[in-house]
């Protein structure tokens, strides 16, 4: 239990800690202001269609007029949601029962949709600082889990921003070009609210429990998590307002069943599959169990349920099931709680435990990690579930037991696995069996965590033989991921849920933690920064220059070069290092000292500051890598301009242009955008010259595959880190290990077995994928193939579900 001041009751405590955040919050209003009033007047200023420019402009003009309005407004709701003494903290920005949306008018939704999607990219940069707060104040309320409409919830802020926004008669999308620029500073802004509470707090003796049972016995712990479940409802009500606003109604389901059915794509060819498969379980079960009411196709909430897995994560992304909010729970009359006496058998059920774990125990059957103990322990699988079988008369516990066992079964005797794998596998059995019988979503869900874990794991061990993976860093997680679900059996699917997240960490650290592959990564990582950084920073210095009388030549060094120069300083010193601010000045000064000196004191400072000049533009070349005669011509034509306009007698670029330039061009990072960004130019030379690395068991793949459709971009950003693929590059066939992608995902990396890497880039990645040259050595995942084998022998011999 946490401790705390004996003076200071827990409510009171929490209290002040929200005040406290809320107070930190509104300390940083008058820099979200100025971000919004930066941004909208960046966006004003661009050129761009007679429709955009209208839009940028009237939102400029709207947000000056509604600015001060606005920051009174969302202090008065962050203050009002902190008050101890509100009975709801946040009543527009509690959660809503999609059951009941036609009571909810449509604003109420979009700002809630909004909201969601706003507060997801947040939360993903607090989640840490927010998890220990919320573990602390969990201790502080014995417990309890904080309400949905929490003022120190991310989603609860950003609801109360967007209310507030759009009550000033703001449009929703001036709100979403300016968060982009908001995002990074507001995330700042919360980690230190949520430092300076966690501070607080300890300080008062408040300290969060990280005991495994207690992590487990509350709602899965991640932010990100707990907030992408709620956005794919929110998606889900979104879609289906649109349906009912254009008139599909009930048809819309058929169309999309049709589209899913004729679909061309792999992605959406595999979620038809998994649709299919799940409907042909529905069916066997109504034929041998009972009859599954009718209302088994109406469930919308499960049709988005959920990340993606396997199968190059397309096979079960986004279908869930047949869309059953509780259809076939429904359909067995599954209590949730199995009868007392299969209770009791589980709960005495025997372990399937390795020979090299330790000595022999009466209650454990040992089983060797060969071919043979893989053998024994599918036998020790089938006598348990006729064991298990006959401890009841339910025929919904007789069909769940059955149809575990024989998705075990298949997974045992998949060949592909290593038999060591294959036999920690089957340790799994009853713990998943408890929670097929407590949550019958396990059949409809592809989501499901203990699905989810049971694919991820597989998957990642395909390429591997048993002596690669035997005594494995890899092999040791597998093992102690099966020790923990044993340990803590009565917390069900939330310790699935605790080790699959855990397990997810893991892989990305193990997929990259060789040297080599380490090292790769840090530098890839850079690439992209860099790469990213000169072609933000290149527009930026085109919207700069646009209207001044910039000599050509001038202008395509700046554009081409320099800015090469500027992301390569801030990627490796820090964009406000002294030298890379050094060189953002050095791009004014070339302006200024390129454009025409009709006065004399104008020249007299040319000559002064020219040597100076000269100098910090080699420096930078130098950075470059750009030595020799390729420096010397560099310099040559810059020379030439220079001379030019020193005997120009043309208007001069006024002063304060220079300076207002010169300022702009110090925090140019708080102007750029994505936009503009595509494919990366990226080639193995620029990744060893650029930052030095030694490229010889590097294959950087920049052709080949066409070009790629959007769907197939939405496949390959699907994919997940651990997945195995055939790569056919240059004639040559591989099979290679997804291991990481880049922040903004632009760069991929596979490894190979034999040490080999291949870097590649998103849309080059999807045209491969497109083109069959990279292909998933997973049509289907691990437990939806189990489903389908059980299938099989089922739709042969259905009375072995009651027997």
């Amino acid at each position: 239990m946490a401790t705390y001041a004996a003076t200071t009751p827990p409510g009171e405590l929490g209290a002040q800690v929200r005040k406290r955040f809320i107070d930190v919050l509104l300390q940083g209003l008058p820099a979200l202001a100025e971000a919004c009033d930066t941004q909208l007047l960046a966006l004003a200023s661009q050129t761009g269609t007679a429709r955009d420019m209208q839009a940028h402009r009237d939102a400029w003009l709207a947000w000056q007029d509604q600015r001060p309005s606005l920051l009174a407004g969302l202090r008065q709701a962050w203050q009002g949601a902190a008050k101890p003494s509100s009975p709801s903290p946040a009543p527009r920005a509690a959660n809503f029962d999609v059951l009941n949306l036609e009571l909810l008018g449509d604003d109420v939704v979009e700002n809630k949709i909004m909201s969601s999607r706003l507060a997801a990219s947040l939360s993903e940069r607090v989640a840490l600082e927010w998890g220990e707060l919320r573990g602390r104040l969990q201790e502080l309320q014995a417990g309890e889990e904080l309400p949905a409409n929490d003022v120190l919830r991310v989603e609860t802020l950003v609801q109360l921003m967007v209310e507030q926004w759009v009550k000033c008669e703001l449009s929703r999308d001036s709100l979403v070009a300016v968060f982009e620029r908001l995002k990074g500073l507001m995330a700042a802004q919360l980690r230190e609210a949520y430092r300076q509470a966690n501070t607080w707090l300890m300080q008062r003796g408040v300290v969060a429990n990280d005991d495994l049972r207690a992590r487990v016995k509350r709602a899965p712990s991640s932010a990100g998590l707990e907030l992408s479940s709620q956005s794919a409802t929110l998606m889900s009500t979104a879609q289906d307002l649109h349906s009912a606003r254009t008139g599909l109604g009930s048809g819309g389901g058929r169309i999309e069943d049709t589209r899913l059915l004729t679909a061309t794509t792999p992605l959406l060819r595999a979620r038809a599959r998994a649709h299919g498969l799940m409907g042909q379980l529905q069916r066997l079960l109504m034929r041998s169990v009972g009859d599954v009411p009718g209302g088994f196709s109406s469930g919308r909430a499960s049709v988005l349920a959920g990340p993606a897995s396997g199968a190059g994560s397309f096979t079960g992304s986004g279908s869930g099931g047949m869309g059953v909010a509780g259809g076939l729970g429904a359909g067995l009359q599954l209590s949730g709680v199995a009868s007392e006496a299969l209770a009791q058998a589980l709960a005495q059920a025997p372990l399937l435990q390795q020979r090299r774990d330790g000595a022999p125990m009466s209650d454990v059957l040992v089983l060797d990690a060969t071919a043979g103990g893989v053998a024994a322990a599918a036998g020790a699988v089938r006598e348990k579930s006729a064991e298990l079988k006959k401890k009841t008369s339910n025929p919904a516990e007789k069909a769940t037991i059955e149809i575990v066992a024989l998705m075990f079964q298949s997974i045992l005797s998949e060949e592909r696995l290593p038999p060591t794998i294959r036999v920690w596998f089957a340790r799994l059995q009853v713990p998943v069996l408890r929670v097929a019988l407590a949550e019958p979503e396990f059949f409809e869900n592809l989501s499901h965590p203990a699905r989810l874990l049971i694919d991820r794991m597989g998957s990642c061990v395909l390429g591997f033989d048993d002596n690669a993976i035997a005594d494995s860093a890899l092999e040791a997680e597998i093992r102690r991921v099966v020790q923990v679900i044993e340990q803590y059996p009565e917390t069900g699917r939330r310790v699935f849920q605790l080790v699959h997240d855990e397990f997810q960490r893991f892989l990305d650290r193990f997929l990259t933690e060789k040297s080599k592959t380490s090292r790769l990564v840090s530098v890839a990582q850079q690439v992209e920064q860099k790469e990213t950084l000169g072609i933000q920073y290149t527009i930026e210095l085109r919207n700069m220059l646009k209207d001044m009388p910039v000599r050509d030549e001038v202008r395509d060094f700046l554009f081409k070069v320099w800015s090469e120069v500027l992301a390569l300083s801030a990627v490796r010193s820090g964009p406000q290092h002294e030298t890379t601010v050094l060189f953002k000045k050095t791009a004014a000064d070339l302006v200024w000292a390129a454009s025409a000196k009709p006065n004399r004191a104008d020249r007299a400072r040319v000559i002064h500051d020219l040597p100076m000049l000269l100098q910090r533009l080699r420096q930078g070349l130098s950075l470059l890598g750009v030595n020799g005669s390729a420096q010397e011509a560099h310099i040559k034509i810059l020379s030439e301009t220079l001379a030019d306009a020193f005997l120009s007698k043309t208007e001069a670029i006024p002063q304060a242009t220079i300076d207002a330039m010169a300022k702009r061009l110090t925090h140019l990072e708080d102007y750029v955008t994505e936009e503009g960004l595509d494919e990366l130019p990226l080639d193995a030379e620029s990744l060893e010259v650029m930052l030095g690395v030694d490229s010889t068991s590097l294959t950087v793949v920049v052709g080949g595959g066409g070009q790629a459709s959007e769907d197939m971009l939405a496949w390959a950003l699907e994919l997940q880190p651990g997945l195995w693929f055939t790569l056919d590059h240059n004639g040559s066939t591989t099979q290679v290990q997804y291991a990481w992608r880049s922040e903004r995902r632009q760069l991929h990396l596979f490894a190979s077995l034999d040490g080999g890497s291949y870097l590649i880039q998103l849309r080059r990645l999807a045209a491969y994928l497109q083109a069959g040259l990279l292909v998933p050595q997973e049509e289907e995942t691990l437990t939806l193939r189990a489903t389908r084998e059980a299938l099989a022998k089922l739709d042969a011999n259905p009375e072995r579900l009651l027997s």
